[in-house]
């Protein structure tokens, strides 16, 4: 049988959702083609979502109206804001998930998407015709993606697709000296996909990530370790008012000891990591604990995390362990940390390795440069982790929308964050620009713009533009007008409001912070480390006025302290967020600079030989792209702007 589709969607992981959900909520018609239904949004390790600089992904991804913050909220068992002692800028949501509950809520959601159908089958190979039979003007291009065929024998028909398929390309499970075809424990890989797309021309490679031990919660003397309890205030993942509705469930943290390491290095001679049965890269900043071991050999103990799968079942997550090992090893050693003396597990660790392309073959909207209309987004860009990859989908499926709606959306135009506007920006730039030589990651330092980039004002960067395109709600839009209509007029009156020493001075003394010895305005006093709007405001009658009357309008009480907060830091980091904003606004002038197709590099002999390696791989847009380039120097951007002039 042969279907007719604007997008098709392979692989229902993260990506692949997200993907799905943006593309057929902006009018395309769109299929979803997964190899089981009822994996939907699995998450394949760590049943949590957030953490550093990944929590601000799923913030900016529910303020471009994307479905991960919102299933995120409605599945959590504990929510907690990281980083607390340091600045807002790189404050970071992180939320312990029900594993089950995550992918019932997303199925929910995909199932009942306008315009979204979704296809149990394995997508064995992609459809293209030769760009001779189509107008395009890019050199590059050498193919047109007509669409995919299942091993079910159906062909999927489709102005654009989408390539989402995570871990399982050629999956291969380590397990010791055990290997797996798999593409996660328990599910088959998918071969001759990866071989069909690199038939057009587009390059592969390998690479490895792991996870680790399940333990049965019954067989765990919580006694011996320590609790880790969640927190229970306004903050949350969707800027939608979602509340949390799950039991909170506590964490648990344990240490291993010197017993433990001696018992997993008797197993290295069997470590698929060492013993040259994986040739492939590993995350570096998520390492198995056999790595841990081999790079920091005098450290006598490692942390490890237990964390709950869900709010009714046994199972039990220990991060901190991943690892390939054989299984004996793995238990041997686990019995030799109190906690776990009786432990019984459901299933060992393991290592899996897969395809992936690279990403410089991509461009801005994750497009192929190679196949016209073939989107890639996900592990198979090389990224590690659930919020990396749904960005990327969210991303892939608004261009794919946008490439097969005639034009319509956007103007056609591709839409693309920039490294200022969001983290999923400063993600795909690296991605597109860099490459990848290990599984990607993102950080608060990988973004030279943090302090614009906080979690708490994705919405106010984002919510707009997405409205624009018709993804982001009219009741979302609404909203966030709402709350930045507020954060404005409180600011307002902190800047207009003087407050006379006499009348301050004794509730300052009682904070601990100097007294006043003359007038102040109150954005000034704010400005203290030690004065926030909740211990202030009870001393200053005007101001608590203005608060509750702000209050009364929104009738929100969630919103509202996200108006207080937000207030706050805008006021305490003014000068920070100014000064990086006008070192944002500088290199934007490099970002209206195009030079694609206006040198011909391998000939520009005034500049080094790999500057002219690098920009004829990676074909720069702008000049900006092109300075972000490993192996451009500066003074090879200084040459082509004189260059440029000429």
């Amino acid at each position: 049988m042969t279907f007719y589709y604007d997008v098709i969607v392979v692989g229902a992981g993260h990506a692949g959702c997200e993907a799905a959900s943006a593309a057929a909520r902006l009018g395309a018609k769109t299929c979803l083609i997964t190899m089981d239904m009822n994996k939907i949004a699995q998450m394949s390790c760590n049943p949590a979502v957030g953490g550093i600089a990944k929590g601000q992904i799923v913030r900016e991804i529910d303020a471009l109206g994307g479905q991960m913050g919102i299933v995120t909220d409605k599945c959590a068992l504990q929510f907690r804001m990281l980083n607390r002692s340091k600045g807002p800028a790189v404050w970071s949501p992180r939320a312990q998930c029900d594993r089950a509950k995550f992918i019932w809520t997303w199925r929910e959601i995909l199932e009942n998407t306008p315009n979204l159908n979704i296809w149990q089958d394995q997508v064995k190979e992609i459809i293209v015709e030769d760009i001779d039979s189509i107008d395009k003007n890019s050199s590059e291009l050498k193919h047109n993606i007509k669409g995919v065929k299942t091993f079910m024998g159906a062909n999927f028909i489709a102005k654009t697709v989408i390539i989402t398929a995570g871990t399982f390309l050629n999956g291969l499970m380590h397990i010791g000296r055990t290997k797996i075809q798999g593409g996660r424990c328990s599910e088959p890989a998918s071969p001759m996909l990866t071989e069909s797309i690199n038939a057009t021309g587009i390059k592969s490679g390998r690479m490895k990530t792991g996870t680790p031990v399940r333990i049965d919660k019954r067989s765990v003397d919580f006694s011996k370790m320590e609790i880790q309890e969640g927190e229970h205030d306004f903050h949350s993942f969707s800027y939608m008012s979602i509340p949390r509705k799950l039991k909170s469930l506590p964490c648990w943290t344990c240490y291993t000891n010197s017993e433990v390491h001696e018992i997993l290095r008797s197993g290295f001679k069997d470590s698929p990591l060492y013993n040259g049965q994986i040739q492939s890269i590993g995350p570096r900043y998520c390492p198995s604990i056999e790595t841990k071991l081999h790079t920091f050999p005098d450290k006598e103990q490692h942390q490890l995390f237990l964390e709950p799968e869900g709010e009714t079942t046994n199972e039990l997550y220990l991060n901190g362990f991943s690892s390939s090992l054989p299984m004996d090893i793995q238990i041997k050693a686990l019995k030799k940390i109190p906690c776990f003396e009786n432990i019984v597990v459901y299933r060992p660790g393991y290592a899996i390795e897969y395809d992936y392309f690279d990403p410089t073959q991509l461009k801005h909207n994750l497009e192929s440069k190679i196949v016209s209309n073939l989107f890639f987004a996900g592990q198979v860009n090389g990224t590690t982790g659930y919020e990396e990859a749904a960005g990327q989908g969210l991303i892939a499926g608004i261009n794919a929308a946008i490439n097969s709606s005639d034009k319509k959306i956007n103007n056609g135009e591709p839409f693309i964050l920039k490294r200022n506007e969001a983290y999923i920006g400063v993600l795909i730039d690296d991605l597109v620009t860099k490459g990848v030589d290990e599984p990607y990651r993102m950080f608060t330092s990988r973004a030279e713009y943090r302090i614009l980039l906080r979690q708490d004002d994705a919405d106010m960067r984002l919510t707009e533009m997405s409205h624009k395109i018709g993804l982001a709600s009219e009741e979302r839009y609404n909203r966030m007008l709402a709350k930045k209509n507020a954060i404005e007029e409180l600011i307002k009156f902190t800047e207009g409001f003087s407050l006379k020493p006499a009348l301050i001075n004794d509730a300052l003394e009682g904070m601990g912070t100097a007294p006043l010895r003359q007038g102040i305005k109150l954005s000034e006093l704010l400005g203290r480390p030690q004065i926030t709007i909740e211990n202030i405001r009870k001393h200053i009658v005007p101001f608590e006025k203005k608060i509750k009357d702000i209050k009364e309008s929104i009738e929100d009480d969630k919103l509202m302290e996200e108006i207080l907060e937000a207030t706050e830091i805008n006021i305490k980091y003014k000068g920070y967020i100014e000064r990086e904003q006008q070192i944002a606004d500088k290199m934007l002038r490099l970002e209206n600079i195009k030079i694609q197709g206006k040198f011909d590099y391998q000939n520009l002999s005034q500049i080094s030989i790999e500057a002219r390696q690098k920009l004829s791989t990676i074909n720069p847009v702008t000049l900006a792209q092109a300075s972000r380039i490993p192996g451009v120097s500066p003074s090879d951007i200084n040459i082509m702007l004189v260059l440029m002039g000429r």
